[in-house]
């Protein structure tokens, strides 16, 4: 059974963000059938199904309206609420909200409150710190609907993967899993150090050492079990790990290699899975120019398949999700004022 709170912010993101079979959301259908609508309403109902998450500090009040910084894309908003003006009135400079927000379309600069807002003293300062780096870690996508953390966290990226390989000798690694384990852990330490020395771009403002012991790494129990982890650090789609990258990798260096059928059902799932982006076949298929061609013509039964010619479409047919998706870096980053609240915790 739900509470209140929760079952309204479930209600709130099924009328707003839920994509029903035809694609479209229940606003999109609330506007297609009041042709009566004015142009101004129109835009508001759809600007809707783009809601900010976040957690916020309360800078300030401006009349009916509170100005808000989002911790997790360090952008602030000039918010107002339809629940009247005693609704904000005992929230307090300084303290903090978890809120969905809308925009007020077509007012520029102008927000509204939406589904259950929940507020938190100042003295909850730790705990919300901690939630929004567990927030921008686990949802980047909230970090970057700001434009200058995208070039932030490509930047940062870009760093981080030139330190890899560095470290590593390759951007691509096959591994067994105890192996992957140990050897990410050790490259974690490193930059830890690193930074700790101030020898890392990325190491802390001030001179602040980082933390002596680094999150420990462990690989998830479907790459546990496997016989061997790819780890490979893309320029565009980032660190990933891929269960039995070698038995794939042995499969495009002899397409006729005894008991290929087990290897070739492993093909069919990295084709199949939408947890997996093109990115490890292409690595594959790039590695192996001469052998290609006839793992597909195997593997699809079909003679005239040449990958040069047929990959990309057979990419774009089975993976629509990842051509049609915006590409965003697999590092996030923080603002400036979770730093400072990062910083200012009680260790």
């Amino acid at each position: 059974m739900l509470d209140e709170a929760t079952a309204t912010n479930v209600i709130d993101y099924f009328l707003l963000q839920y994509r029903l079979p035809d694609g479209n959301t229940v606003a999109d259908r609330f506007v297609t059938r009041r042709p009566a609508l004015t142009d101004a309403d129109r835009q508001m109902v759809l600007a809707w199904r783009d809601p900010v998450e976040g957690l916020f500090e309360v800078r300030g009040r401006n009349g009916d309206s509170l100005l808000l910084l989002n911790l997790l894309d360090d952008l602030e908003y000039c918010t107002y609420t339809n629940a009247g003006r005693t609704a904000l009135r005992r929230v307090a400079k300084g303290s903090f909200l978890s809120a969905r927000l809308v925009a007020l379309a077509p007012a520029p600069g102008a927000w509204l409150f939406s589904g259950v807002m929940s507020s938190y003293p100042r003295s909850a300062m730790p705990e919300i710190a901690a939630a929004a780096l567990d927030l921008a870690a686990g949802r980047p996508g909230l970090v970057f609907r700001n434009p200058e953390k995208v070039e932030q966290g490509w930047h940062s990226m870009r760093e981080d993967r030139a330190a890899f390989a560095e470290f590593f000798g390759s951007d691509e690694l096959i591994l067994t899993p105890e192996e992957a384990e140990d050897r990410i852990n050790a490259y974690y330490r490193h930059r830890q150090h690193a930074a700790g020395a101030g020898q890392c771009p990325g190491s802390p403002r001030g001179g602040q050492h980082a933390a002596p012991n680094p999150p420990l790494f462990t690989l998830s129990p479907e790459l546990a079990e496997a016989e061997t982890v790819g780890v490979i650090y893309d320029r565009v789609d980032g660190l990933n790990f891929y269960a039995d990258y070698g038995s794939l990798r042995d499969l495009f260096a002899n397409p006729g290699l005894p008991g290929r059928k087990r290897h070739q059902d492993l093909l069919r799932t990295y084709l199949r899975e939408e947890s997996i982006t093109p990115l490890p076949i292409r690595r594959l298929a790039a590695a192996h120019p001469k052998t290609v061609d006839t793992v597909f013509r195997k593997l699809l039964r079909q003679p005239d398949f040449t990958w040069n010619e047929h990959g990309d479409a057979l990419l774009r047919r089975r993976k629509p999700w990842y051509v049609e998706s915006e590409q965003r870096p697999g590092v996030s980053v923080i603002g400036d004022r979770l730093s400072e609240l990062l910083r200012s915790r009680p260790r």
